[in-house]
């Protein structure tokens, strides 16, 4: 049997990360979130803050034609170390992986369970001001503005479109709860194993 690995695309403010973590402890698998920024800094010598930076925001440069990953932009390093990172993950065991385009980057990995979180966008701003602390002067535009990096950024290294349907196994609502959430891709992944 195949590691199953749940990989969690989630709209900013959905509790995609709450979700992922609650997942973990009900499967008893690892989570992995800023667990892969960590060891991709220790890969490239890059600072977490840079990485963290960097994911948010396509390289604005042209690719290089050469094949050397040091003649390509830092972006472009980080998201090479990233998933690095997130192969080795997934070929260790079993986890959960939020974000960083895991769904793509594991797209032939036979156990893997693609999973995009969204929810209404009031309750989205609601999150993002009492549970992330947002302290912008209009969490709306910041909320909408981090969405658009994140589809910008999975779009620039992707071969996919962030969000579109057809590229997940299930996509969920999580203004069901958290813990509902969780335990409905705790069914899809039980399901997947029984017929594996």
């Amino acid at each position: 049997m195949h590691n199953q690995v749940i990989t969690l695309a989630r709209e900013f403010g959905s509790g995609g990360r709450l979700i992922g973590k609650r997942l973990s402890e009900l499967l008893q698998i690892p989570f992995y979130d800023r667990e892969v920024i960590v060891e991709a800094a220790r890969k490239t010598g890059l600072s977490e803050d840079y990485i963290s930076e960097a994911e948010q925001k396509k390289s604005r440069f042209i690719y290089n034609l050469s094949f050397s990953p040091e003649n390509l932009p830092l972006s472009d390093q980080v998201f090479l170390a990233q998933a690095e990172v997130i192969r080795a993950a997934a070929q260790k065991g079993s986890c959960v992986i939020v974000g960083r385009c895991a769904d793509d980057i594991l797209r032939e990995h036979p156990g893997r369970i693609s999973v995009f979180i969204h929810a209404p966008l009031d309750q989205r701003i609601r999150r993002a001001r009492e549970v992330y602390h947002v302290e912008a002067a209009d969490v709306k535009s910041d909320v909408l503005r981090r969405d658009k990096q994140r589809a910008a950024y999975y779009n620039y290294f992707t071969n996919a479109r962030w969000g579109q349907l057809k590229n997940y196994d299930m996509t969920l609502d999580s203004s069901v709860g958290i813990e509902q959430a969780a335990q409905l891709i705790c069914q899809l992944v039980k399901f997947r194993g029984d017929r594996n």
